[in-house]
């Protein structure tokens, strides 16, 4: 008797690499490599300050000829314009390592790819996140003992260490 064969569930990696590798070639990446290496690429220096959006490119020229005929391998493909996420106060310094920039993506991508840069200034997304404070639990047990009034020992926790969070200098 032959069994039915069994379905298991995809790994997780195959799905969502496949809709995140169609967001990204959306945006005009062919993969999603120069966005998630793009400290690695441009330098952790120039990436501390700006991030890839998109990359738009042109299309493709075709030479003129006579015949009706065109060979379509024979268009040529002009360099894209990367888009790049700005903090405001870099910008002027990003524009001026344009062509430093330009450089070590194509380098990385193994051809002359990008030729100019758009910049649009934003708060970048990946910024660094900064630590979370934490109440100091000495202050929240001071605190818990004005609370008299509050007769849940689980509220009157929380608001400890919510006082304790407000008051932490």
């Amino acid at each position: 008797m032959n069994k039915p064969a069994r379905s298991f569930a995809k790994p997780l990696r195959d799905v969502a690499g496949k809709i995140v590798g169609q967001s990204f070639t959306r945006q005009g990446f062919a993969s999603a490599e120069l966005v998630t290496r793009w400290s690695e690429i441009v330098g952790a220096e120039i990436a501390r300050y700006c991030e890839p959006i998109k990359i738009q490119w042109t299309r493709p020229v075709a030479p003129r000829t006579t015949s009706t005929a065109r060979d379509p391998s024979s268009a040529e493909q002009e360099p894209g314009t990367l888009v790049l996420r700005v903090e405001g106060p870099a910008a002027i310094e990003i524009q001026h390592l344009a062509g430093l920039i330009c450089e070590r993506v194509n380098r990385f991508l193994g051809w002359r790819a990008v030729a100019r840069l758009a910049l649009r200034q934003a708060p970048l997304r990946h910024g660094e996140q900064k630590p979370r404070r934490t109440a100091d639990p000495a202050a929240a047990t001071k605190i818990a003992e004005t609370l008299s009034g509050v007769s849940d020992d689980n509220l009157k926790a929380a608001l400890a260490r919510l006082g304790a969070a407000i008051k932490r200098p």
